[in-house]
């Protein structure tokens, strides 16, 4: 993947707005430039576009929406930018965070209103560091409806999707400006196709181990949940067009992944009273700090693996989520009677076990308070009989990238715009912070909703008047 030059180049065809990547950012993006009267192509590197968001749950944070309204929920942008930049440790852009929160409302109340996205909002429960109810997501709950319900959006919007095009190459003047791109379809064949404006929306680098190593030592080891073609092709086309880069280190891992099932726990069942324990039956963290630093706490436990504790009533709120009822259906999810048989089904010391569990109990009940800082007294204490979860700690995508401004285009070292180049989602330097425990839930759709909202409706004024025609560049 490089930057070359467009002298002497012919394209053979061309779009107002080039879209590389067909995840939320990317087809969030081809939506809005299309609505602002652009013509759009989306170029998508598999056969079927499922990206990132595809392993997620779904999950958008969006603060001031009509679907909030509609439920009593009230909430503001200058709320949710709080809660954004207590998660962050006010490491992020500030005028930024702001661009995203308003962009992110409007963009969730016209994708329901104006293309039939299933929007509903997540009750019951509160994520980690969110201050009001403001996830919205599919019923069922999983990224890969989400990214069905935009890709049949994009369909009757009558909008070019080509799969299995891989982008090996920009196509820039000696002015910094992206001209075309040169695509690889099956077979082997390479395409070109000039643009007057690009949109990067092909996620980060979690899928590359040397650039993780690089840039997140910390996490080089973890196993990667991430799509497998999020190979760092932003981040590398970026540097050599000179892109500011940033907050490198930041990124999104989870504490509750299913081994050796590969299936996403819901951390909502820590939220409502769940508990982790290592294999020597002993609390290590307070579970609601959140679950992406908690990835690294799973990690540094012996074997790197924990124990999901919770109950019947907690089981039921799983079955809520369609990754849970995955998760049972495969036997990931074990049921105990009582405490001798969690212990013998877990292998974990009975007696340590036993004392964990009476120590939960008693904060719970207003007697003592746990040495890591968590408040159990909201929630009932955990009661037979048993579930439990073998899990581990894992990356799910990076949220360090390219430098962009309120409209999502890309900022050069200098500190001046590109001409045409923007960024959205995993692409995009993200709303995260400086490292692993600044990611706020939901924060990795928030900037691939929002980024691609915003780089879609700027894409398309610029690309109009930067569209130059099918020609050979000279």
């Amino acid at each position: 993947m490089s930057v070359r030059s467009a002298e002497g180049v012919t394209f053979g065809a061309e779009a107002a707005v080039l879209v590389v990547g067909a995840g939320a950012a990317g087809l969030v993006a081809a939506l809005a430039a299309r609505e602002a009267g652009a013509d759009v192509v989306v170029l998508e590197r598999d056969r079927v576009p499922a990206g990132s968001t595809a392993l997620s749950s779904g999950m958008v944070p969006a603060a001031g929406t009509r679907i909030q309204a509609a439920r009593g929920i009230e909430d503001s942008i200058e709320r949710m930018l709080a809660d954004i930049q207590a998660k962050a440790h006010g490491e992020n852009d500030p005028a930024i965070v702001a661009a995203a929160c308003r962009a992110v409302a409007e963009a969730i109340d016209w994708l329901k209103e104006r293309h039939d996205i299933p929007f509903e909002l997540v009750e019951g429960f509160l994520y980690p560091g969110h201050s009001r109810p403001r996830m919205h997501a599919p019923p069922s709950r999983t990224g890969a409806e989400l990214v069905g319900a935009l890709t049949r959006a994009a369909e009757r919007a009558e909008i070019p999707l080509l799969t299995e095009a891989l982008v090996r190459d920009l196509h820039a003047d000696g002015a910094g400006r992206v001209r075309g791109v040169g695509v690889e379809r099956p077979g082997g064949t390479i395409e070109r196709i000039c643009c007057g404006a690009l949109i990067l929306a092909c996620s980060g680098f979690g899928g590359d181990p040397a650039m993780v190593r690089r840039h997140i030592p910390g996490m080089a080891e973890a196993m990667y949940f991430g799509h497998a073609g999020n190979r760092g092709d932003a981040v590398r086309w970026g540097e050599a067009l000179g892109v500011r880069l940033d907050h490198m280190a930041a990124c999104q891992g989870h504490g509750s992944v299913a081994v050796p099932h590969g299936i996403l726990i819901t951390w909502a069942l820590m939220m409502e009273g769940g508990i982790q324990v290592n294999a020597l039956g002993r609390r290590f963290s307070n579970e609601h700090e959140g679950y992406s630093e908690q990835s690294a706490r799973v990690l540094a436990q012996p074997g790197g693996i924990a124990w999901n504790i919770h109950d019947a009533r907690l089981h039921r709120l799983g079955l809520d989520f369609e990754d849970y009822r995955k998760a049972v259906s495969l036997g990931a999810v074990r049921e105990a009677a009582d405490l001798p048989g969690l212990a013998a089904l877990t292998g974990l010391p009975e007696t340590a076990l036993a004392e964990t569990l009476a120590q939960a109990r008693a904060f719970a009940e207003g007697r003592g308070r746990d040495p890591f800082g968590r408040d159990f007294s909201s929630r009932p204490p955990l009661a037979p009989p048993y579930f439990a979860v073998k899990v581990t700690g894992a990356l799910f995508h990076t949220q360090g990238g390219l430098v962009v401004d309120a409209e999502a285009r890309a900022i050069g070292r200098s500190g001046a715009k590109l001409p045409n180049l923007f960024a959205a989602g995993g692409a995009a330097c993200g709303l995260s912070g400086t490292g692993i425990d600044g990611y706020l839930s939901g924060n990795g759709l928030l900037s691939a909703v929002a980024f691609g909202y915003l780089a879609g409706r700027a894409a398309a004024a610029l690309g109009r008047s930067g569209q130059t025609g099918n020609r050979t560049y000279i």
